[in-house]
């Protein structure tokens, strides 16, 4: 296996091309009077394309080559990750996965990764301490798309060989919400004899979720209801990638409103006060110049090839997100899906992106867990 450090230098070149563009970016008037009401609001995106254009990138670029970045072999193709070593003399050090999801990549996790790492820097109780590896997920930034089926199935197996073959662990433990929570779920089914346990912001469904009693239907109903004004998104990248792939990789303001409408959408509470507009300016900043926004696309493409998955084995943690699709998740679902049920709470604040949103709870909710597991 090789692996070998990495740092992000985006080229000059490619910045100042970013940079013309915004400059000549061509506003549309809104279908939609009420703000949000027909996707990204016009001002936020004015606000943000102006703040974008005067962005100090390499300031950015500094703060993330401060973290440990590498390069590594897995199953044939190139990820990327960052390793945030435990810090301390720590009673307990547990290698730990962080995963993200969709629209999101590797910077989401590195505030929650710092208090993981070295609890006590952060007041917090220092007899567990992780070592945090944080991949980007195949397809999204520096890690290469497999020229294979992208199922959460086939990323699971990538993370597997990332921690053991690679990284030499024995054993380690994994969160994770969207995509990244998926294959923590393939996880606790393919290598649970190497999982310590999944931690989940979203609660997993069973491979049959037909509802069984009337919680689970009106649940399910409620789902189906929400999908129906939130799902286009999906739709189309599902049914014509290519086609959205093209604008988004060409306009850096629709790529921005592509990204900025799903934060808004799934954080819990108002976009501007969870989060610094400084990270939803370095993610797109990232996917821009990596030009991936396509290929972040494939799971969804492949997304109707992944198998039926069998009951979880690992021990399972539910850290449900506030986001409205988990709203009202009864647990006899996740009962269903996992078979070792350890815990299944509701987090007392943050959705989708709940390490980046609220990063203290997340953190002791993780270590919460993670300790009640290795007693």
């Amino acid at each position: 296996m090789t692996i070998e450090p990495f740092r992000i230098a985006l080229p000059d070149d490619v910045l100042a091309d970013l940079r013309d563009r915004l400059a000549r970016t061509r506003f549309l008037p809104p279908l939609d009077s009420t703000p949000w009401g027909g996707g990204i609001d016009a001002d936020t995106l004015h606000e943000l394309v102006a703040a974008w254009a005067g962005f100090d990138w390499r300031g950015q670029e500094e703060r993330l080559n401060s973290y440990d970045q590498y390069l590594a072999d897995v199953n044939g193709h190139r990820m990327h990750f960052v390793r945030i070593p435990a810090a301390g003399s720590a009673e307990q050090r547990v290698p730990l996965l962080l995963l993200h999801g969709w629209p999101s990549a590797f910077t989401e996790y590195l505030p929650l990764g710092e208090r993981l790492a070295n609890p006590a820097a952060f007041g917090s109780d220092a007899r567990i301490a992780f070592d945090v590896v944080i991949p980007s997920l195949p397809g999204f930034l520096f890690s290469d798309l497999p020229d294979r089926l992208l199922t959460r199935q086939a990323i699971a197996d990538d993370l597997h060989e990332l921690m053991t073959g690679v990284l030499g662990y024995d054993r380690y433990a994994a969160f994770g919400g969207d995509i990244g929570g998926g294959a923590a779920t393939w996880l606790g089914v393919d290598h649970a004899d190497r999982v310590i346990g999944v931690q989940l912001l979203n609660a997993p469904f069973p491979a049959d979720a037909s509802p069984q009693s009337e919680e689970e239907r009106v649940y399910l109903a409620a789902v189906d209801a929400y999908d129906a004004t939130d799902g286009g998104y999906s739709e189309i990248m599902l049914t014509r990638p290519d086609t959205i792939a093209a604008a988004l990789n060409d306009s850096p303001a629709g790529l921005l409103a592509w990204i900025v409408d799903k934060w808004h959408d799934w954080v819990d509470g108002d976009l501007d006060r969870m989060i610094e507009p400084d990270a939803l300016l370095t993610l797109a900043t990232l996917y821009w110049a990596t030009e991936s926004i396509g290929t972040s696309f494939r799971q969804y493409v492949d997304y109707e090839h992944n198998p039926p998955r069998p009951p979880i084995a690992a021990p399972v943690g539910v850290y449900l997100s506030r986001e409205p699709v988990m709203a009202g998740f009864p647990r006899s679902l996740a009962e269903r899906a996992a078979s070792d049920l350890r815990e299944f709470v509701v987090t007392p604040g943050g959705g989708h992106f709940a390490g980046l949103e609220r990063p203290e709870l997340t953190a002791e909710a993780i270590r919460g867990f993670f300790g009640s597991l290795l007693g």
